[in-house]
């Protein structure tokens, strides 16, 4: 499909990818805030694999240091 017979649907998202790309962890209050009102589909893809190893290492480290 070229751009120019291109949906407003799928501009808006090649837009937001593109932009993810350049700039993955300058979202990460937008994905928290998309994931409060959407799902955790939406936080993933925004946030990335950085972004996501990051709360899970967090998340895990809580649940250790509740034992110690």
């Amino acid at each position: 499909m070229s751009k120019d017979n291109e949906t407003p649907e799928r501009t808006r998202e090649r837009l937001r990818q593109k932009e993810l790309k350049n700039n993955p962890f300058g979202h990460m209050k937008d994905g928290i805030d998309r994931a409060q009102y959407g799902s955790l589909v939406d936080l993933v893809g925004s946030l990335g694999w950085k972004g996501t190893l990051v709360i899970i290492v967090i998340i895990v480290s809580l649940i250790v240091a509740q034992y110690f």
